[in-house]
């Protein structure tokens, strides 16, 4: 199996305290060099975590023969910049979500790809980790029936003004952040788009960040419901119900690495839950099975478990999100 050289952009937290431990523990994987604007932290980062080289600059980075593949974790409004200047040196590349501000930006990225034959994939690791393919196996196989209606809650608490999330001009805020999550479980779920949305959005009079979103997805003869927040206690859950049973994931999003995690399937014969079985998925770590998965897809072995086109799909309901929070209509949902 060839290994998979990885060069990780910026110092940013995230990639610190889940994707560059996912990459030293991968199989196929090496952390092979750190780069950011400031060397000095590019050298702490490479020495705290065992990359062999560091660099001052992302272009650098970009620009070393040794490494294979790029992880640019870096504020929303760099994803597609920069991951289009890796594109262009011939690396694949793992960006965060969301892959872009709009679709129509992210679209840029799929000429891109086609033209430099690499894999380009929006970090959604939820797409990796079992509990995902459990449950949407449980409604391909039918055990809940057709699905009718997903609801989503997804919100922690955080009022940093230095925190990128709570910086509008950089697209922070929650919508962005966590509502593609929500947006990407409702169409997982029904396994199609929806075709129009409703919105309601509260945003922060100090960041002008939306802090809290809530929307109506309609898909067709099904509607999804999501809620998410920037300053709203810690929660998250999704529900997906439908004509004769419903699938409850407990801890959808940042499932935990050390400890299990359950899944209900419930045919509704008894109200409180009485009727809801478990199931218990062993300790994960779904970033280092996102690192394998992408690993995989670079060498050929497999598809990527999101595709741009995905991506982008996805980036059109988020679009659609904002245009009927400011309108207060309904929105149609336009890929570009």
């Amino acid at each position: 199996m060839r290994t998979i050289r990885w060069g990780v952009v910026s110092t940013a937290k995230i990639g610190r305290d889940f994707v560059l431990p996912a990459i030293l523990k991968a199989d196929g994987a090496e952390l092979a060099a750190i780069g950011s604007r400031d060397l000095s932290r590019a050298e702490a980062c490479a020495e705290e975590f065992g990359a062999a080289r560091a660099h001052g600059s992302y272009e650098d980075l970009i620009a070393d023969p040794e490494i294979d593949a790029i992880y640019n974790p870096l504020p929303n409004h760099l994803h597609v910049p920069v991951t289009l200047q890796a594109v262009a040196g011939g690396k694949h590349v793992l960006c965060e979500k969301p892959i872009g501000l709009t679709a129509a930006e992210a679209t840029k990225l799929i000429a891109a790809r086609d033209k430099a034959d690499v894999v380009v994939q929006e970090a959604f690791m939820i797409r990796s980790h079992p509990q995902w393919k459990t449950a949407l196996g449980w409604v391909e196989a039918g055990r809940i029936g057709r699905v009718l209606t997903v609801s989503t809650l997804f919100s922690y608490f955080n009022r940093d003004p230095g925190n990128v999330r709570n910086m509008a001009d950089i697209g922070g805020g929650a919508l962005y952040d966590i509502g593609c999550y929500a947006i990407l479980a409702a169409r997982l779920a029904f396994g199609r788009d929806p075709a129009r949305v409703a919105a309601v959005i509260d945003r922060d009079p100090d960041f002008g960040t939306d802090r809290l979103v809530s929307a109506l997805l309609d898909f067709g003869g099904g509607a999804a419901t999501l809620s998410v927040s920037t300053q709203a206690v810690p929660y998250q859950r999704v529900q997906i119900l439908g004509e004769t049973g419903r699938i409850e994931i407990v801890i959808p999003f940042n499932a935990p690495i050390d400890a299990t995690v359950r899944i209900f399937l419930d045919d509704g014969s008894e109200l409180g839950d009485a009727s809801a079985a478990a199931e218990t998925i062993a300790p994960v770590d779904q970033y280092a099975l996102e690192i394998e998965d992408f690993g995989r897809a670079t060498r050929g072995e497999a598809p990527p478990p999101m595709t741009l086109e995905d991506s982008v799909a996805n980036m059109a309901v988020i679009d659609a999100v904002f245009r009927a929070g400011e309108t207060a209509d309904w929105a149609t949902v336009k890929r570009p």
